[in-house]
């Protein structure tokens, strides 16, 4: 609910903790334990301070406000975070664009058409929710739209990401299926749902929460790529318990604050291999007796993986967004 006058004369001076719920540029609601949604502004030195990021405080974050005599209430804390979702903000190479904070699961949405997603983007995702300890779930949406080939390519999907220890599941909000798994695997959790625009995010919240009213895009038929339906990021409270949290569609995602020798480590087939390599820094690449090189030769790491590796590693080297 909204902070009503009598409350918000209440507060008046008082520093009150928080949730943020919604982020729509400068402005941030903010849900107080009691209930409560206050719209605030961060201040203005607080964003800058040491933070190279496009988006400083996030939602997800639990932060402290401070209500002023005139009514106008400011974000003045960041409460440590447990995690965080981190991308490279396209357009800023050496910043970061924060999605969310303090997650106990990411819902990545995959389609194999209407849009396509491939698999260097699914990597490039998983890869920095190992490095900042978000566990993922994949979701292979619109499974009613997809012929018998598409539905052999996403079952051998499901096998490559489940063998490697990531959770994979089959949905279609047209038909119901796998709409229940989801709901039971979210119940109670933080959960922030992700994937390009068009892959069928806000309907799937739309399906989870009855009164929700998620705009819904259609399909571009010329790109076959999804309409931007969602522009900034919300955090929606479930009957079940929990809260879901919509975000903008992502196009690309780069990775960032990775050292080279850091990157296998953020793929788990890979760093557990890498164990028999030779030579204890070994990249993988052309080294003799390299134990991850051999693997991908006798197919026990996938080439798909393997190349997505060498992609993440081609932009350390270069300094370049994909």
């Amino acid at each position: 609910m909204a902070m009503s006058e009598e409350r918000r004369e209440e507060s008046k001076g008082q520093r009150i903790k928080g949730l943020i719920i919604k982020n729509t540029g400068n402005l941030y609601t903010v849900r107080t334990d009691d209930g409560t949604d206050i719209s605030c502004l961060a201040k203005g030195n607080f964003r800058l301070k040491g933070i190279r990021s496009t988006s400083p405080v996030v939602v997800g974050d639990i932060v402290k406000i401070d209500i002023n005599s005139d009514g106008t209430a400011y974000i003045t804390e960041i409460k440590d975070r447990k995690n965080y979702i981190v991308r490279r903000a396209s357009n800023l190479s050496k910043y970061s664009h924060i999605l969310a904070a303090n997650i106990d699961l990411a819902l990545l949405c995959v389609t194999v058409r209407f849009p396509e997603t491939t698999t260097v983007f699914i990597d490039r995702f998983l890869v920095t929710a190992e490095a900042y300890s978000v566990p993922v779930c994949l979701v292979f949406n619109k499974i009613d739209l997809y012929d018998g080939e598409d539905l052999e390519y996403i079952d051998g999907l499901a096998h490559l990401y489940s063998t490697i220890g990531y959770k994979c599941l089959k949905t279609s909000i047209i038909t119901g299926e796998g709409v229940n798994e989801v709901s039971e695997l979210i119940a109670g959790k933080i959960t922030l749902l992700a994937g390009h625009s068009g892959v069928g995010k806000s309907s799937i919240i739309n399906t989870l929460q009855k009164d929700a009213t998620q705009k819904v895009g259609k399909i571009s038929d010329y790109h076959s790529k999804g309409m931007h339906t969602t522009t900034f990021s919300e955090m929606i409270e479930l009957e079940s318990g929990g809260f879901v949290i919509d975000t903008p569609g992502i196009k690309g995602f780069g990775t960032i604050d990775m050292d080279t020798a850091e990157v296998s480590h953020y793929f788990p087939e890979i760093f557990k291999i890498s164990s028999k390599c030779k030579f204890h820094n070994c990249l993988h690449l052309n080294e003799p007796d390299c134990a991850v090189l051999k693997a991908v030769d006798n197919q026990y790491i996938s080439q798909s993986r393997y190349q997505s590796y060498l992609n993440i590693l081609e932009d350390m080297n270069e300094e370049k967004y994909r």
